[in-house]
This record gives C-alpha cells, structure tokens and sequence, in this order.
C-alpha cells in the first residue's frame, strides 16, 4: 500500500515547487507531483527538504561534550584533547554505548540530519579485549539506529597502529585495535547485525595513514572491493608533519600516489591541503568529509573551500565529535569559517545572484548521500522519502520564498525551524521532537549520571 505525503513548497532537484504530492511506497518515493490538490485526511507540511546525512560521527563522544573546555598546564590541542578522550572511553560498557548513540542519533533526527555515517572504532572491552561477539558494539551502534530511526551507513574502523611505519600503539588506544584477520571477523559480525536494520549500509573506514600501514591498506581494499571507504587525513599540522618525516610526501599526496581515490572514497577532514591536493582531491570524485563545529572546536583549521568547490570538489557535513548537533550549524560554521580566512562574505556561493545556504545545502546533500551510499540525495523517484519539514510560520522565514528558505534556516532559524523529520516515509519527529525523545533522553541521562561515579 502506498503513503501519500503533501508539501505546501519543496525543494525539488529542478528547483522549488508549490503544492508537491509525493506517493511512497515501502519507504522510498514512487512518485512526485507538482501543482496537486491537498488530499483529504492526509499528511501535511509547510516547507519540505530533503534530509542531510551526517557522514561523519564518533556517536561515544556526544557524553564527552564539556568535559575537554578547562585550559589545561600547557598549550591545548588536538592532541591534549585526545588524552580526555582515552581516559573517557575507558569507561564505557556496551549498554552505555548504545544508550549513548540511542541519543545522538535522535538529537541528529531533531537537528536536521535523516541518515549517519558511524566510524565506530571502539571495538573491545574497557581492558581492551575483544568481545566473544567481535562485533558487540557494533551491533550496539545498529541496536541504537533501530531504536531512533535513522538511516545509517556504518564504517567498522579498521586501527592497528600508534602512528607513520607501524609505531606501537598507545596505552589508550587499546579498545580499537585488530589484526587484519580479527577486523575481518568483525565485519562479518557487522554484516550480520545490519541485515536486521532494513535499508542500512556497510563500508569500511581505515582510520588513517598513521594507524594503518601501506600492507594493511592494500589488503583491506582487496577484500572490500565495494562500497564506501572513509579515512581520517590531514587534519592536523602535525599528522602533515610526521606523515612527511615517514614518507618524504603529504599525507594526501602519499594517498594519491598510491591508491586508486575515486567516487566510492570520503577523505574525512582534509584540512591541511596544499595546491596540487586540493586539485587532485577535487578531480577525483571523492568527497571531502567536513566537520566544521568540531573542526573549529578542536582548533584544526579550516578547510580550503573556496578553491575546492571552484574546481567542482564535492563535499559533505558530519557531526563528528558531536560537541553540537545541528544540520545548519554544519553549514553555518562551514561558511562562517570562509569568511574568517578570507575576510570576505558569501563566499561558498560560486556566481552573482546564488543563495549561499542553497549552495551548501545542495553541496553537502549530494556529497552526504554519496558518500555514505544512501539513496537520499533527493524528493525524486527512487530515492529515500528522507525529509525535513520547516515550519513556515517560524519569524525568520515567515516572508522567505525559493532560496530564503535555506538562507533563513542556515543562517538565521538554525534547528528551531524544524517541524516534521521523515525517514523512510516515516513520521519520526513532530513539532521539533522525536517521538521517543522522553525514552532516550531518560536513558542517556541514566548513564551519565553513572559514568560520573566512575
């Protein structure tokens, strides 16, 4: 049986319209027609657009958010923030995990995002050893998504090693490491965990070149010929640094030197490119993945935009540490960050006359939903009837029309114009609020409340 949905305006892959029917069946869309009567007793809304996807996300670390803004005895970093980070994951048990991503996935639902990408790394238990289910908390991650709603990609983190030539890993990174064959083993636990979570997709994430060595890499291409590949790479000066005292090359270059980089590939962060990078990464097809809230939390940098998009790089948006979710926050802070480093305005919108929240908006729809694999890149058949309705009473788009729409909620609205977030076709948040906020909200609560005692 199929579901008719009405928009009195959407956001179409040819442009606005007025008055838009969409016909779903079994969660994607069947058909969509413009210029439509209201049907009786239907579902409704005022401002429809299609959902983002969150291509990056450590769902753990949304109960770290606060606990890493005291100055610390010497310059803070990355890499000071990093020793939090240890010292928090060791203390957190399966069911805290998943309770944990329960809540942040839903807070991406409230926030404007209709799909994730998890590079879930943490993989053994607080000892650091693996579970008898090689995949427990991986299942926890799938167990979370199923009970919030959300379209997930999920990226099994493949971390063998402390840093560039297989240096021995850390005390601290002892809950993320595997052997090629234990990782493999892994991943079929994943496959088996997703089959129950319909619409849900696999890939494979190595964490980055200093944790992953050239063998390793190659091995893992080999055995998962398909499906999305993601990597963490030049996000600091000093991962560019040691990455050039190892090998003579960048990080990207090594990358590019070495392995076939194309459509499937998301190179997370990116943010210390130089000219000929920016150029080849842009060429290629892949997406930059881009976390401009936690980037700028972290103090990483700020990634060459301007440039890239000039040269028709694709990217997309991800919630990352998940300091702060917000779909339009991404998007805010990615321009705002432009703006800072050119000192000029607009600067994400390519010609005279476009809309800068149009231009991020459909940028990192596109780049989301390629890089994690989800059919949600638009209100057109055959995609996923993913879909964030705004509310066109809210003050800031009250007059908005066409583009103002996107530029009122990017920049002005934020998540507060949110109203209606389908996934699937399915009614999950209704006036702003999950359907099940209260459940998971008590839940998360429960085990904050607990992890403060340890």
């Amino acid at each position: 049986m199929a579901d008719t949905l009405f928009f009195t305006r959407a956001l179409l892959p040819e442009g606005w319209a007025d008055n838009v029917l969409l016909t779903c069946e079994n969660g994607m869309i069947r058909s969509v027609r413009r210029e439509a009567q209201a049907p009786s007793g239907g579902v409704s809304g005022a401002v429809a657009l299609p959902g983002l996807a969150s291509l990056h996300s450590h769902t753990f670390q949304r109960a770290m958010a606060g606990l890493a803004e005291t100055r610390g005895p010497a310059a803070d970093s990355f890499w000071s923030w990093r020793q939090v980070m240890y010292r928090f994951l060791g203390l957190l048990d399966p069911e805290d995990v998943e309770a944990i991503a329960a809540f942040a996935f839903m807070e991406m639902l409230e926030a404007g995002f209709t799909a994730v990408g998890e590079f879930h790394y943490l993989h053994h238990d607080r000892a650091g050893q693996p579970y008898a289910d090689r995949a427990e908390l991986a299942g926890r991650i799938v167990a979370a998504a199923g009970a919030s709603g959300i379209g997930l990609t999920l990226l099994p983190v493949f971390y063998a090693h402390g840093g560039f030539g297989s240096a021995p890993a850390h005390e601290g990174q002892r809950r993320f490491l595997n052997d090629l064959d234990g990782f493999h083993r892994l991943m079929e636990g994943a496959q088996g965990a997703l089959a129950r979570l319909p619409g849900a997709r696999l890939g494979i994430a190595p964490h980055s070149l200093r944790a992953v060595a050239p063998d390793e890499l190659q091995a893992l291409l080999a055995v998962w010929p398909e499906g999305p590949v993601h990597i963490h790479i030049a996000e600091q000066v000093k991962e560019v640094e040691d990455c050039l005292a190892w090998s003579g090359r960048r990080p990207v270059e090594w990358l590019f030197d070495h392995v076939a980089v194309d459509s499937r590939w998301c190179l997370v962060h990116a943010t210390h490119l130089n000219d000929a990078e920016t150029r080849h990464l842009a060429e290629s097809s892949a997406v930059a993945g881009l976390c401009p809230i936690t980037e700028a939390n972290l103090g990483d940098g700020t990634f060459r935009l301007a440039e890239y998009m000039a040269q028709g790089g694709r990217f997309g948006v991800g919630t990352d540490s998940n300091v702060e979710i917000s779909a339009p926050g991404e998007l805010r802070q990615l321009e705002y960050s432009q703006r800072l480093a050119h000192r000029a305005r607009n600067v994400s919108a390519q010609v005279e006359g476009e809309s800068t929240g149009g231009a991020l908006y459909r940028g990192a729809l596109a780049g989301g939903a390629q890089a994690l694999g989800q059919p949600v890149a638009g209100l057109e058949p055959g995609q996923r009837a993913d879909i964030v309705c705004l509310a066109a009473d809210h003050p800031d788009l009250a007059a908005a029309t066409g583009d103002r729409f996107l530029d009122g909620y990017v920049f002005c609205a934020g998540r507060a114009a949110i109203d209606q977030v389908y996934v699937g076709g399915k009614r999950l948040v209704e006036g702003g609020r999950h359907r099940d906020h209260a459940t998971l909200a008590s839940r998360y609560k429960h085990v904050i409340r607990k992890l403060a005692t340890r």
